[in-house]
């Protein structure tokens, strides 16, 4: 190799190099900036106020100190919270993947005129804020004397979600259609066919929705604002939320109530997150 190549050579393998570090310090420095508000937030927890607002700042929490939690414990009805938290967060799962994967495969695998029509207006429906339809929607179930109860936010999951809906019928498009054929001429419905074949082959797809429901709805704080007036029927997120008052000084508490309703959702993305990453990798359109 002559002296000029191997000086591109060189100034190549210099430039992926520099390249490579600069991802990595790119990555390090937006990392940073992410866990940084987490890392206050369970510092502040573990100390006493006045620890917390000391000055110079004290980074790391000497001693450790647990009188926040206790208090949060000892204030609010802590198990009730939590019973409510789980129910409000496993039925939307339930209703989504009851409703959604149905409307997905007469969508995808259901050759019917209209279709794509509807599949249409289920995408316009995304495109109208919440906002917009808020109080229209608030008036019809306060008419049906639904307010101050579960059924304005629980019901409507049965009844599927254009979101969701999208997920499903674009990985379902993935899925091939010579298998539901050799189904259909076995003889099987297609309640068959979608409940003991498309189903378990949807399975990483709808983990990933299950994750997403999930999330939406322990991070819900305007439905359940909107809709519950009884205290015994916070969430353990919103309960937390109706916890402290800045002008009492209650940081650590607070910032102990904020770390009670925020570590769940941290631990569930780290368990389910191979499930995650490759339900939304492997749904067509969102590569």
């Amino acid at each position: 190799m002559s002296k000029k190549g191997e000086m591109n050579v060189t100034a190549s393998l210099v430039k992926q190099k520099a390249s490579y570090w600069f991802g990595v310090l790119e990555l390090l420095f937006f990392s940073f900036i992410f866990i940084m508000p987490l890392y206050w937030m369970f510092r502040t927890a573990l100390m006493t106020v006045n620890q917390a607002f000391a000055r110079p700042t004290v980074w790391f929490p000497n001693p450790i100190v647990m009188d926040a939690y206790e208090e949060v414990m000892w204030k609010v009805d802590f198990g009730k919270y939590v019973w409510n938290t789980l129910f409000y967060c496993l039925v939307p799962i339930v209703g989504v993947l009851f409703s959604c994967p149905m409307v997905a495969y007469s969508l995808t695998k259901i050759p019917w005129k209209g279709g794509n029509v509807i599949f249409t207006i289920i995408l316009f429906t995304m495109m109208i804020p919440w906002t917009v339809t808020m109080i229209p929607v608030y008036s019809i179930w306060a008419n049906l004397g639904f307010t101050n109860s579960y059924v304005p936010l629980l019901l409507p999951t049965f009844f599927g979600s254009a979101y969701y809906i999208y997920l499903m019928r674009q990985y379902m498009k993935s899925l091939p259609d010579s298998i539901m054929e050799a189904a259909r001429i076995d003889g099987a419905s297609e309640f068959r066919i979608l409940y003991t074949i498309v189903y378990p082959m949807c399975k990483t797809v709808c983990v990933t929705i299950a994750v997403l429901v999930f999330m939406a709805h322990w991070n819900d704080y305007t439905g359940l604002m909107l809709y519950l007036k009884d205290s015994s029927k916070y969430t353990l997120s919103y309960g937390m939320a109706q916890f402290g008052d800045p002008q009492a000084n209650q940081w650590t508490e607070m910032m102990a109530a904020s770390t009670v309703s925020t570590a769940p959702l941290i631990v569930l993305f780290f368990f389910a997150q191979k499930y995650f990453l490759n339900g939304i990798s492997t749904t067509s359109g969102l590569k």
